[in-house]
């Protein structure tokens, strides 16, 4: 059963980092005053635009970092840094920048960086280096399928929990990533200090 629970550590980590419960508002915002055909349309778009940044970045972004010789561990704390800050900003400014709506509504600002921006393509790399790409690709594919759900049936889901509630699940989101991150961070210092030591000669 050890695959299961490192399956779910994945899957919530990712859960977490995508936070789709704070990005219904957002979708509801902007797709508002459309038909269901266009918003249907727009929903595909960004499920399939944020599946194509997350398994490109997953599949070829171990390999850019190789090239510039960046560790797992400098990785694992840079990642663990920038959620941090991620999640320290969306709980302090809850309100995002976000660009007017145009013709590919479902790709910027949805698909990237809504749905998948630094903070899901961090942890996937992260997640893929500690738990292995199969077990990582499996749990974003999941976490894709859910979001296609809740983008599809977004109106349901905010009218059951109420924009308050769906405000106070992303803060809970917000500290969830916060905490995430720095396990992140002392995991990457961890895996610095043993290979540090693995390289310095003994003393002595």
């Amino acid at each position: 059963m050890g695959w299961v629970n490192e399956f779910f550590v994945t899957f919530m980590a990712l859960f977490v980092a995508v936070d789709v419960v704070g990005v219904l508002p957002i979708y509801l915002g902007f797709v508002g005053a459309l038909d269901g055909k266009a918003r249907q349309r727009i929903t595909t778009e960004a499920t399939l635009t944020a599946a194509g940044i997350g398994i490109g970045f997953l599949l070829l972004g171990d390999a850019v970092l190789g090239l510039v010789g960046v560790s797992i561990g400098d990785f694992q704390m840079a990642g663990g840094l920038l959620l941090l800050i991620i999640a320290i900003h969306s709980l302090l400014h809850p309100e995002l920048p976000l660009r007017q709506p145009g013709g590919h509504l479902g790709v910027v600002p949805l698909g990237t960086p809504l749905i998948v921006g630094p903070a899901v393509l961090t942890t996937l790399l992260t997640l893929a280096r500690s738990h292995g790409y199969t077990l990582t690709l499996l749990a974003f594919s999941l976490n894709l399928v859910l979001v296609w759900v809740a983008l599809r049936w977004a109106f349901t889901i905010v009218q059951a929990i109420g924009e308050a509630g769906a405000q106070a699940m992303a803060k809970v989101f917000g500290l969830l990533l916060a905490a995430i991150g720095v396990m992140f961070v002392r995991r990457g210092l961890e895996l610095t200090l043993m290979a540090t030591h693995t390289v310095l000669p003994l003393s002595g």
